[in-house]
């Protein structure tokens, strides 16, 4: 069973820097972001989708999302995806 709400991280292939958000759709927002269709990411892409979250309320993906924007989260995520941050040859702040 999928939860319906997730926290995202993408990662522009342009800028070689992070975006993270939440939604109860992720098909449909990942195209937005790929289609230039979201403010914040238009021109950053092409994009890679390389962390999702799921969640069984809104107001916990709002939290975690809120999180992984602080120094802390960040560092967090940068632990957890040590592997892929190092393929892709992410350029942390």
């Amino acid at each position: 069973m999928k939860l319906p709400f997730c926290v995202y991280v993408l990662f522009s292939e342009l800028d070689r820097q992070l975006y993270i958000g939440y939604t109860s759709n992720i098909d449909r927002r990942f195209e937005e972001h790929c289609s230039g269709q979201n403010i914040s990411t238009k021109n950053r892409g092409p994009w890679k989708l390389v962390f999702i979250e799921y969640f069984l309320f809104k107001e916990d993906a709002i939290n975690r999302e809120k999180y992984f924007k602080t120094t802390v989260g960040k560092r967090s995520l940068k632990i957890m995806l040590s592997n892929t941050f190092d393929t892709l040859d992410y350029k942390h702040k």
